[in-house]
């Protein structure tokens, strides 16, 4: 085998989830068939991220690809909040910092709930042809304000995070697919969105040592495959490059000193953290000396193998080098167990009555609400933020945030996070049901707590027009507003966006006719 042939191993290339060209939602990044062909066929590469379509479509397109490779393919997806999160039909959970309160009440209850949220990840993802999980996020939470992790965390302190995401582990392995903790060395206290900006975390090695680090020494200890890099600059470790392309963080502190010899895959490579300041080919060649066996998303594959070529023929590390990467990715694919044979198969396996307790049990017991249900009868306001009216799979016409109101005779007013704060003086008359869907989500470039919200909700209230309050994702706009709302109007909120999560939260307020959930201790 060519030395290119063995460096393509390395390379994760982005493809749709769906099967033609002319369905891809995000060409800019996700390869053509034809590419795809030449890149798995042709140059041997190695791995596949997938997004987007059913999971019907997933499977369908997992197999096609596989037939399209001549060797094994790592095939990953980015669902840390379950398959159906990315892929519909599949089980979507509440969000994982949904666990941190219950962890810090019954820290082994939440453990095992984290485990299961593990097995029914795992279990999923394999069924459908996945056999590498990007999760779970071990970066801590413990700033508010950070734009992108937020929910997606384990925890908001060491101790939470440590022990859910080594549950999670250990239940997502036991299935037989790999995982992979995230974002090392720890993307939780920075309020800098690294899809668009080279984030700096300046601390210093001790408090590292006692924030950052646990959470992955914990996944590591648990038999982690994988450990993804941040893009991310630590003037602690390394003043010079961020820790994707640093020696001192992937060779030195992760590999040495925490002592991790499994798989080592950089974040997307396109990402501007990387992207702006780095070309193609040589961002993967200096992540590949850095100590990283996976490069995920090069901006241009072919300018990455010429530069892997180029950097091994003239000595940029040792050669046997590649072989250690090579032999990291056949032992990690040696582990892993085969999908179903049949797509039928696959399919009939999904949802089975243990994913769909636990859907329902993570979805009752982070529900939160105060006040009691109202009536909602005749002319009122449905007023909805979300973050980009272009990208809400939790928004189907036929999603409850929708249609309950629309039932009861409110009209709908949608407001896109990217416009301007909303005047509350231009919305039609009648009480205001308020919904807020928030949370931390990449490319947006905030947390999306703005000052506006408070505001608003005090406007209305000020007008006797809020009629009620429903906050989905962001615990944190949660805890900001809740205490706005007069004992009187109904609120609540849950860590989930979805259908069901908005059908449980519309309940409590008085609308919906689904499940509103008994709770678990949380509600005022």
């Amino acid at each position: 085998m060519s030395r290119r042939r063995q460096f393509a191993e390395l390379i994760v290339v982005r493809a749709s989830g769906f099967a033609a060209d002319g369905q891809r939602r995000y060409p800019r990044w996700e390869a053509t068939n034809a590419d795809l062909r030449r890149w798995l066929g042709q140059e041997g590469v190695g791995g596949v991220i997938l997004l987007g379509g059913s999971a019907a479509d997933l499977a369908l397109r997992c197999r096609q690809l596989q037939r399209w490779a001549p060797q094994p393919l790592l095939l990953c997806a980015d669902v840390e909040e379950g398959v159906g999160q990315r892929f519909e039909g599949a089980s979507w959970l509440v969000p994982p910092l949904a666990l941190d309160g219950l962890w810090h009440r019954e820290p082994a209850r939440a453990a095992e709930l984290a485990r299961a949220y593990g097995r029914c990840t795992g279990h999923e993802a394999r069924l459908l042809g996945l056999n590498w999980v990007l999760a779970p996020v071990c970066d801590v939470n413990n700033n508010p304000a950070n734009p992108v992790i937020n929910v997606r965390a384990w925890g908001q302190d060491p101790p939470a995070a440590s022990a859910l995401t080594a549950a999670f582990v250990e239940g997502l392995q036991a299935e037989g697919v790999l995982g992979c903790a995230k974002h090392f060395p720890g993307h939780g206290d920075t309020q800098d969105d690294s899809h668009l900006a080279l984030p700096v975390l300046g601390h210093d090695r001790a408090r590292l040592e006692a924030v950052e680090l646990p959470p992955f020494r914990a996944a590591i200890a648990a038999g982690v495959a994988s450990v993804m890099t941040a893009h991310l600059q630590l003037p602690a470790l390394d003043a010079e490059r961020p820790a994707t392309l640093s020696a001192a963080v992937l060779s030195g502190l992760l590999r040495h000193e925490l002592g991790f010899d499994g798989l080592v895959v950089t974040d997307a490579l396109v990402m501007e953290a990387i992207a702006a300041h780095h070309g193609p080919g040589e961002a993967a060649a200096l992540a590949f000396e850095a100590g990283a066996d996976l490069l995920l998303m090069p901006g241009d594959v072919d300018a990455a193998l010429a530069a892997l070529e180029r950097g091994d023929a003239e000595g940029r590390w040792p050669p046997e080098r590649l072989e250690r990467s090579l032999e990291r990715r056949r032992r990690a694919l040696a582990s892993c167990r085969p999908a179903p044979a049949t797509v039928e198969e696959a399919l009939d396996g999904l949802l089975d009555p243990p994913s769909r307790d636990l859907a329902d049990h993570l979805l009752d017991l982070s529900l939160q609400s105060r006040g009691a249900p109202r009536p909602w009868q005749g002319a009122g306001v449905n007023l909805l933020r979300i973050d980009n009216a272009l990208s809400s799979a939790f928004l189907p016409l036929t999603a409850p945030a929708l249609v309950e109101p629309q039932r009861a005779g409110l009209r709908t007013v949608l407001v896109d996070g990217q416009t301007q704060p909303l005047d509350p003086e231009r919305l039609p008359e009648g009480p205001v049901l308020l919904q807020l869907f928030v949370r931390g989500n990449p490319f947006r470039g905030s947390a999306a707590a703005a000052a506006e919200w408070p505001q608003l909700v005090l406007e209305l209230v000020t007008h006797d027009r809020l009629g009620g309050l429903a906050v989905y994702g962001s615990p944190y706009v949660w805890e900001a507003l809740r205490d706005l709302v007069p004992p009187d109007r109904p609120a609540a909120y849950s860590p989930g966006q979805m259908p069901a999560a908005q059908a449980r939260v519309l309940a409590r307020l008085g609308l919906a006719r689904g499940n509103g959930g008994p709770g678990d201790g949380f509600t005022d």
